[in-house]
């Protein structure tokens, strides 16, 4: 059910259709009523995070947050020198060029 760039709105209608319910059956489940679920879902309305992961569970689905170190300031490197250490780590690589840079030709056939 993972998608980036979906909303809390998209998530939760796609969570309560796969699940069979409708917004009144959803709405019984999660202990709230289905003017509200609608808002939710229509974007209207957004819930905290508390009432999001209540709804989910109400559905049958759980969620999974996976935290990731990143390199910031506090960590002593500056955001420039991130960039410079990712580019001098790409020099490393063996890479084989070809002289000349093929592409695809769009609008041919």
């Amino acid at each position: 059910m993972r998608n980036d760039a979906s909303t809390a709105a998209d998530v939760l209608r796609r969570a309560r259709t796969r699940a069979g319910l409708s917004l009144r059956a959803a709405a019984k489940l999660a202990a709230t009523s289905h003017a509200t679920l609608a808002a939710y879902e229509n974007g209207r309305k957004a819930p905290g995070v508390t009432t999001y992961l209540r709804l989910l569970r109400a559905y049958g689905y759980a969620t999974d947050i996976e935290l990731s170190p990143r390199i910031r300031e506090m960590n002593g490197y500056a955001r420039g020198e991130e960039l410079e250490a990712v580019l001098e780590l790409a020099e490393q690589f063996p890479a084989r060029h070809t002289k000349t840079l093929t592409y695809p030709r769009f609008g041919t056939r």
